[in-house]
């Protein structure tokens, strides 16, 4: 008899990887998130399907006092491999950037590996702007785009999502000309989720983290990337020995967050500095002694608010920028 299949990958428990090739995912009801939602009630949302092929579904959030507003994409992290727009920790965050940015917060859900590998979640976001261009040009359009400014919209990706939108910017190029009249004018980065395969001196003597540690990191890799690939794939290393030169390449400005104390903090201080070196818009911020999440998982704190200060003049400063620009 052979052996009953046991778990050979295991996500936090969350996500269960059997020797079979099977694989168990926790509900929500299941996992014990220990955050609770704080809804004053200032904000609305709602749900809406956005791709049916694959059963897709984004959260949209507004003020409920609203006129005519910005809209911001939020792409929640999780390793590629776990996460969801209905996560309590994903929520908050929407509900707190809809309320103090005045704006309309778009979150899609994207497929998850390993069920659904690299680069699916990148065709995803692509396609969750689809939606958001056809709702545009559509004579029937949702009643909540009748309150929003298409031309002004920002990306906000934290973790994985903050990879997301990295490719998503180089995907669309400056003024998302692919996406008219739907116009991206900025892309904020918070904690990227990139790789590499050489350790960088956060993650190798960096302290641990609740929710990640080098472990976990490795293991959302093999998990996400395509069979085969190591963590100098293009879709996690931009700039490793496989990756193509974005030199030439003219992005919109990137406002790039990390906390001090995150495994990634050197690898995502690197990911700044080189694109600064190649003459590219970054604005760069380092919250001392913050570990990875430290937005998402609190977005009320203290220091979420200095952070929110920082996106607040990022969205301020590009909202009605120029497209002229060569870099």
């Amino acid at each position: 008899m052979g052996s009953l299949p046991h778990v050979v990958e295991d996500c936090l428990g969350i996500l269960q990887l059997y020797s079979d090739g099977s694989i168990f995912r926790s509900s929500d009801e299941q996992i014990d998130f220990k955050i609770t939602v704080q809804d004053d009630g200032s904000v609305v949302w709602k749900d809406c399907l956005y791709d049916e092929k694959n059963n897709l579904y984004l959260r949209l959030y507004k003020p409920k006092l609203a006129n005519k507003l910005k809209i911001v994409y939020f792409f929640h992290g999780g390793g590629f491999c776990v996460g969801s727009r209905t996560w309590p920790n994903c929520h908050n965050c929407c509900l707190r950037l809809s309320s103090d940015l005045q704006a309309l917060v778009i979150a899609p859900d994207y497929r998850l590996a390993p069920e659904f590998r690299l680069p699916a979640a990148m065709d995803d976001a692509f396609t969750s702007m689809q939606w958001l261009q056809n709702q545009v040009l559509s004579k029937t359009p949702d009643c909540w785009m009748n309150e929003v400014i298409v031309d002004r919209i920002f990306v906000i990706g934290d973790s994985s999502g903050g990879n997301m939108a990295h490719h998503l910017a180089l995907r669309l190029g400056v003024g998302s000309p692919e996406l008219a009249p739907v116009r991206v004018r900025g892309y904020v980065l918070m904690a990227p989720f990139f790789g590499g395969s050489l350790r960088t001196k956060s993650e190798a003597e960096g302290p641990a983290e609740p929710f990640l540690n080098v472990e976990i990191l490795d293991r959302f890799w093999r998990l996400s990337l395509p069979i085969g690939a190591t963590a100098d794939h293009p879709l996690a290393n931009p700039f490793g020995p496989l990756s193509s030169s974005l030199e030439l390449m003219k992005l919109d400005p990137l406002l790039v967050i990390v906390g001090g104390n995150e495994l990634l903090k050197d690898r995502v201080e690197d990911y700044a500095r080189k694109l600064k070196e190649l003459k590219k818009e970054v604005d760069y911020f380092e919250f001392e002694g913050m570990q990875h999440g430290f937005f998402t998982n609190d977005p009320f704190s203290q220091v979420a608010n200095q952070a929110l200060q920082e996106i607040k003049y990022f969205i301020c400063r590009n909202s009605c920028m120029s497209y002229n620009s060569t870099s």
